[in-house]
């Protein structure tokens, strides 16, 4: 039964991925997840407690993800943000999941470990790569990071106003825009 367990799982993750990336946490409606995932409202209940817990799992593989397939490397920040703007471009929901949870959870007592594991790790490198002198400290390690995340999201946070204005622009110029801008923060 475990495989059963796991593919169960496995369905209720991405299919509530799908509703909150699409509703937020409080459009979200469990019986929606339970209907996509072929499964029921209890199973969702029994592996994650809550629509809460369910959306802080599906928020934590999302982290998990993108820490695994864009690690950061402070040697090289431009091609990092390079290849973060890569990883939203393929992954659209990512967005969408990040925003939401500004939106709903900004000032949540209760931050998501993943993510402060994430960040306090990126801070780390930085810093070490400025202490070292392979980055230079003209922005502090917090600064230089939201820089860098920021301009990697640039296209892919947009507003549809803003997105009206660059639809034409290659996804090739895209990558190199965020890559030049953070080459030309890294410089400053």
């Amino acid at each position: 039964m475990p495989r059963d367990a796991d593919a169960t799982r496995a369905r209720l993750l991405l299919a509530a991925r799908d509703e909150f990336a699409a509703v937020g946490i409080a459009g979200a409606r469990v019986d929606r997840i339970a209907a996509a995932a072929a499964s029921n409202k209890a199973q969702i209940y029994h592996y994650f407690g809550s629509k809460d817990g369910l959306f802080d799992a599906v928020f934590d593989a999302m982290v998990a993800e993108t820490l695994d397939e864009v690690t950061i490397d402070p040697e090289d920040l431009p091609e990092y943000a390079g290849r973060l703007h890569d990883s939203y471009t393929h992954r659209p929901w990512v967005q969408r999941l990040a925003t939401w949870y500004r939106l709903e959870r900004g000032d949540s007592q209760h931050p998501i470990e993943a993510v402060v594991r994430s960040n306090a790790a990126k801070l780390e490198a930085i810093v070490g790569a400025q202490r070292a002198g392979t980055l230079p400290s003209t922005f502090d390690a917090a600064e230089l990071l939201g820089l860098v995340i920021h301009t990697a999201a640039l296209w892919s946070g947009a507003t549809p106003e803003y997105t009206a204005l660059t639809d034409t622009v290659a996804a090739d110029r895209r990558r190199d825009v965020v890559v030049a801008a953070v080459a030309a923060v890294v410089r400053a």
